[in-house]
């Protein structure tokens, strides 16, 4: 399983951006999706993530602005990101968690930089 984040770049305050991240090989049981985030000098957070059953959970700092979505047919995961402010600031990650063989295992894509100026 091979995971790939798109859609960063450097927008400002206020403006809003949208990344996708591209799933290839087989899921066999999906746990979760979801996209995380690390700013310099700080430990990667997660900002959202969603189920096998399309519920979604988000972290306080970016509820009511960021709307996490998948297109299955795509094998694709989005992230919806609004009203974006300088703290958004940081290298976005994807990630994956699947029960396969009797085991989960956890997949991550390459990140993706999203700058946001004041």
């Amino acid at each position: 399983v091979q995971l790939q984040a798109s859609g960063g770049g450097l927008v400002q305050a206020g403006e809003s951006l949208r990344l996708s991240c591209v799933v290839s090989g087989s899921i066999i049981e999906l746990q979760y999706m979801g996209w995380h985030r690390q700013a310099p000098g700080k430990r990667r957070e997660l900002v959202a993530r969603i189920t096998g059953t399309e519920k979604s959970h988000y972290a306080d700092s970016v509820q009511g602005r960021f709307t996490i979505s998948k297109d299955n047919a795509k094998n694709t995961l989005f992230l919806q990101m609004d009203s974006l402010t300088p703290e958004d600031t940081a290298v976005y990650y994807c990630n994956t968690v699947e029960f396969s063989g009797g085991s989960y295992h956890d997949y991550w894509g390459q990140g993706t930089q999203v700058t946001v100026s004041s």
